[in-house]
């Protein structure tokens, strides 16, 4: 019997979801109303997904030719909510799943953000998490009246300083500093809250938080380094690690990675759930599911403008300028997402063309291709996790619809369940707590 492993869902931010695709009703009017992230906070809730992460970014793409045209047009990661807003109906909707939210450290000082994120854990009783990007857009940083980004390693230094500044401010109220004493008329023992004065080279916060502290005492922090600075960081700080490295063997070259990092730092590695990306192709048998594969693949061939102008927009570069059928220019150089990059780069070695490396890179199944009935995915997912050793699985299932999500929670989670590969129920009330559980 395999240890049982974790589960959450990569929700690719409060959107239009699926617009013009089957199965969708009529998104495209109604996507205003969060009726249909609610509707999937609550499946997944019974399906006892430990969170979902929902993703951000606060600019329109136009990095794909310069123009923001096939971004509107087609709907890609835009129009797009705040996702604290997002997250609280979510929260107000569920009783036991957690929600990471995404929020930049450029947009965001850290007493705003610490602010936020102290009174997400406490409106959901403790299942809040943040996940803690820097950035990786110039034009996101303009909408906040700056002229660019710092360079990328630049910008994990500038992240250390901010979450010693963030935590900081939620330790600013030690345990037990709420008494509630009716009869000697005290709320709060000022003893045991207390200034920050918290001054660093690039962040400074006097303190303390004034609203009160975190359920968890911190919230739980969720993080997505790729590139050698990222895993360090992501290793000092990271609880839970979004993933995404192509193939079984690079998976457990990262999360032993990770975990190496994390001991020398003085971490128990065990504190760090690494989740990979995954987006199973389910089937009523295997040749429906083939049927579906290939169904995908010829979708993503007829698409692949768009999908070239998404990763325009999370690597910087133009590659509306690019010829698709010649090779990749091994040059090219980001100061966005850079293990996108380097990875659609690798694919392209051997003289691949362009639409090669990419029709191979968005592949079928991120991680590691899953396809075949809820009980053959079943089985490939428990072989991945026994050889890489965990922890578990992020649905990132591209654009949403009520079907998809109950193809995992109502077919494939139970065909899980039925294995003892994930739990069948919450054993605690906070997000940190469930992570810890296995």
């Amino acid at each position: 019997m395999s240890n049982p492993f974790h589960l959450g869902w990569f929700l690719q931010g409060s959107s239009v979801q699926a617009w013009g695709e089957p199965w969708t009703g009529n998104i495209g009017q109604e996507w205003m109303q969060p009726d249909l992230f609610v509707d999937m906070a609550r499946a997944l809730e019974r399906a006892c997904f430990d969170y979902i992460l929902l993703e951000d970014s606060s600019y329109i793409g136009e990095a794909y030719g310069g123009s923001r045209e096939i971004y509107l047009k087609n709907g890609l990661s835009v129009p797009r909510q705040d996702p604290s807003v997002v997250a609280t109906l979510l929260f107000a909707a569920t009783k036991r799943i957690g929600v990471c939210t995404t929020l930049a450290t450029f947009t965001h000082h850290p007493y705003l953000l610490a602010r936020i994120i102290a009174s997400l854990d406490q409106v959901s009783a403790g299942r809040a998490g943040w996940n803690m990007v820097t950035g990786s857009s110039d034009m996101a940083a303009r909408n906040y009246g700056l002229d660019g980004l710092p360079e990328h390693d630049l910008r994990y230094d500038m992240a250390d300083e901010y979450m010693a500044c963030v935590n900081a401010l939620w330790d600013s109220w030690e345990p037990g500093a709420i008494v509630a004493d009716r009869e000697g008329g005290v709320l709060v023992d000022h003893t045991k809250v207390h200034t920050v004065d918290f001054k660093g080279k690039w962040y400074s916060s006097r303190g303390p938080l004034n609203s009160g502290p975190c359920v968890q005492g911190r919230p739980v922090i969720a993080q997505a380094g790729g590139s050698p600075r990222g895993r360090q960081f992501a290793a000092t700080h990271g609880e839970t690690i979004v993933a995404n490295p192509k193939g079984i063997a690079a998976m457990k070259a990262y999360r032993d990675d990770v975990r190496a990092r994390a001991a020398a730092v003085g971490r128990s590695p065990d504190s760090i759930k690494v989740l990979f990306l995954v987006n199973p192709i389910i089937g009523e048998s295997a040749e429906h599911a083939e049927m579906r594969r290939l169904e995908r693949i010829a979708a993503a061939d007829r698409k692949i403008v768009q999908r070239l102008a998404h990763f325009s927009k999370v690597t910087n570069i133009d590659f509306g300028s690019m010829d698709l059928d010649k090779p990749i220019d091994e040059n090219l150089r980001t100061n966005g997402h850079q293990q996108n990059l380097d990875t659609l780069k690798r694919l392209g070695a051997g003289g691949k063309t362009l639409r090669q490396a990419f029709t191979d890179y968005s592949g079928t199944g991120l991680s590691v291709d899953l396809c075949g009935t809820v009980d053959t995915v079943a089985g490939q997912m428990a072989e991945t996790m026994q050889e890489i050793g965990g922890d578990g699985f992020l649905f990132s299932m591209g654009d949403v619809s009520r079907r998809v999500v109950a193809e995992v929670a109502d077919g494939l989670v139970p065909a899980l369940q039925a294995r003892g590969l994930v739990r069948r129920g919450y054993d605690h009330a906070t997000l940190r707590e469930n992570l810890l559980a296995f």
